[in-house]
């Protein structure tokens, strides 16, 4: 990318490239660096007011939809600033004491790799050349295969991370969930069911929809999915042919919703899509492994694509309390009025999610990689 690419901020809900690379940089030099390394001076003492994100304990901040105004520092100082701190983590990585917070950074960054490319995408579609970031083949027409039903007879289920590995405050404490008979499709809600939502009049149907999401189609103009046009979907790779039988993305939860309501189903809870996401391999799928291929295609297992709307509010769990200091601000504070997705996306690095993974957005975000799985009452 250009400085000028690097730059630019094309809604409040996303953020520069050039931010998320400084952003980063800004949390390992800040929770660790500035912490537990001995006569550690910061790069550049004006840059944590510019490249903190929402944590308040670390005082004032540049704000958020301003972002793109950030000409300067430049990209390739920017770039600098992050060879620095590689290079003074090095110590840092031996002490197992550190470990859970280098981790935890590890993650973080991982989530702004994603966060880049989305946000980056957004940007390109506002840019009527419609330029590629990356490029990719032509997708491959499929025939669409059979469908079918995970069945899960209810019960009391386990929800929530416990035992060995990495996982987010917001992923615990561990507890039980009762659950009532149901079934999950197997597959993803593709292009051609939702050419067939729009065809049957979706968009136009009060009925379907929530109070909330009929004021949005209506106040937006809604009339489908994000970066849709006749026939062609705005890409990472520039204006593509739609794949019919790819699964479908850049959806709201109101239209998910919808949809379901629609094809006489419902959206999963967030409990039910982990009790079947707990005998799927997470490392599976359509994920992140190189930045040029990045689109949903379709794949087997629960992981992979697109993130999965559930019917599930974002909330805390049972006995759960936010970390002390900064790092507890990381997800505590933002459960109100948002919706969980689980699974993973193409965007998504591979082996950075899990069955008891929490993402979260409001009902009508669609930017990122968001799309959807039925489910039904037995």
């Amino acid at each position: 990318m250009s400085d000028a690419d690097a730059t630019i901020q094309s809604m409040a809900d996303a953020s520069p490239a050039k931010w998320h690379l400084a952003h980063t940089t800004w949390f390992f030099e800040t929770f660790l660096l500035r912490d537990h390394l001995a006569g550690y001076t910061r790069f550049d003492e004006r840059w944590p007011f510019l490249f903190n994100s929402y944590y308040e304990a670390e005082g004032a901040r540049h704000a958020r939809a301003a972002r793109g105004l950030l000409s300067r520092p430049s990209l390739d100082e920017v770039l600098a600033w992050r060879a620095h701190v590689d290079a003074a983590m090095a110590p840092l990585l031996a002490r197992p004491d550190l470990a859970p917070l280098i981790e935890l950074g590890i993650q973080h960054e991982q989530q702004h790799q994603e966060l880049l490319l989305t946000d980056i995408q957004h940007a390109l579609w506002n840019n009527p050349l419609g330029p590629a970031y990356v490029g990719f083949g032509t997708a491959t027409a499929r025939e669409e295969t059979a469908r079918g039903w995970i069945e899960h007879p209810g019960g009391i289920a386990r929800i929530g991370h416990e035992g060995e590995g990495f996982a987010f405050d917001n992923e615990g404490p561990s507890h039980r969930a009762l659950i009532e008979p149901f079934a999950l499709a197997d597959h993803l809600v593709t292009n051609r069911d939702w050419d067939a939502f729009i065809a049957d009049g979706g968009y136009r149907t009060a009925a379907l929809w929530l109070s909330d999401g009929w004021s949005w189609v209506q106040r937006e103009g809604v009339t489908a999915p994000l970066y849709w046009r006749e026939g062609e979907s705005f890409t990472l790779a520039g204006w593509r042919q739609r794949d019919p039988e790819a699964p479908v993305t850049h959806i709201s939860y109101y239209e998910a919703d919808a949809f379901a309501a629609w094809a006489g189903m419902r959206l999963p809870t967030e409990f039910e899509w982990e009790v079947i996401g707990q005998g799927h391999d997470a490392s599976a799928g359509n994920q992140l492994d190189q930045a040029g291929a990045v689109r949903p295609h379709g794949s087997a297992g629960l992981f992979g694509d697109v993130w999965q709307w559930t019917r599930s509010a974002y909330l805390p769990y049972p006995r759960f309390r936010p970390a002390e200091g900064a790092v507890g601000e990381y997800n505590g504070k933002f459960m109100s009025g948002q919706f969980v997705l689980r699974g993973a996306s193409c965007a998504t690095p591979r082996g950075h999610s899990r069955a008891s993974y929490r993402n979260f957005f409001y009902p009508h975000q669609r930017w990122q990689f968001t799309g959807l799985r039925l489910a039904k009452d037995l």
